[in-house]
């Protein structure tokens, strides 16, 4: 099953909280999903994960934005050192997109405990929350920017995958490409509010990564370590395209409609 980060879903549904878009429970519900109960943790004065989107919206806060951060790409990260890190250590984190009155922002990342079994998986999830500063180059990418580029992308990773021939290689991948490849995202990834060119572009995207995984998981056909490398590098470009579009797509919401 394709799906969004944990920190996506809070972004998207979160930034419908507070534009009183959807019902704070409804927006719980879809975030948590069957993990136990989200708690928060840190700096802000929250246990769970109501009281954080509650507590944001009494504070004034009008919408949360959606960092992919990995390593040589750290775009959106805004400081302090001590956030930075954590974001990066786990690839994800969700930002304050403006301040409060008292000209605080505030950014989190999801420390995720896992347990049980894959018949039975679970996860504890706690919201880390700090005070940030303002990001000073968020990222650039727009969602018709993310839209041009991502058909491209996902020939690309497909053909990787169709040169890698990992379906004979592997008993298992057929099943599993075909799900990546036809597959859609959960009706509860996403609130209504959602433009729809931002839901098209989500599902392309997270499609697209599901593919990259499936590729970077061995070397399939692949019998030189040139060709290894030349592999590495295209899926390396293709993944950063649809993390890109992931973050623009949830960020959406936030920019200002052009007319």
């Amino acid at each position: 099953m394709i799906d969004l980060p944990r920190s996506a879903r809070l972004a998207a549904w979160g930034t419908a909280v507070l534009r009183g878009e959807v019902p704070l429970a409804a927006a719980v519900r879809a975030v948590q999903r069957d993990d136990e109960p989200h708690t928060a943790a840190g700096d802000v004065p929250a246990t769970d994960l109501a009281e954080l989107l509650e507590g944001w919206r009494a504070a004034g806060h009008r919408g949360l934005r959606l960092v992919l951060p990995v390593p040589g790409d750290v775009s959106g990260l805004p400081g302090p050192a001590s956030f930075n890190v954590e974001a990066l250590d786990v690839g994800e984190g969700v930002l304050t997109d403006d301040e409060d009155a008292t000209g605080r922002r505030w950014g989190v990342w999801p420390d995720v405990t896992e347990f049980g079994s894959v018949l039975e998986p679970g996860a504890m999830v706690a919201w880390r929350a700090e005070l940030v500063r303002r990001p000073a180059a968020p990222p650039s990418t727009t969602l018709a920017d993310a839209e041009r580029q991502l058909e491209r992308a996902l020939a690309q990773a497909l053909d990787a995958l169709h040169r890698l021939d990992v379906a004979r290689w592997r008993d298992d991948a057929a099943g599993r490409i075909a799900l990546v490849r036809d597959g859609a995202l959960p009706r509860d990834a996403l609130p209504a509010s959602t433009p729809p060119r931002a839901q098209r572009v989500l599902g392309t995207a997270v499609r697209l990564r599901g593919i990259v995984a499936l590729a970077s998981e061995d070397d399939g056909a692949v019998v030189s370590g040139w060709e290894a490398r030349g592999r590495t590098e295209a899926l390396r470009g293709v993944e950063a395209v649809a993390r890109h579009a992931v973050v623009a797509a949830v960020n959406a919401a936030l920019e200002p409609v052009r007319r």
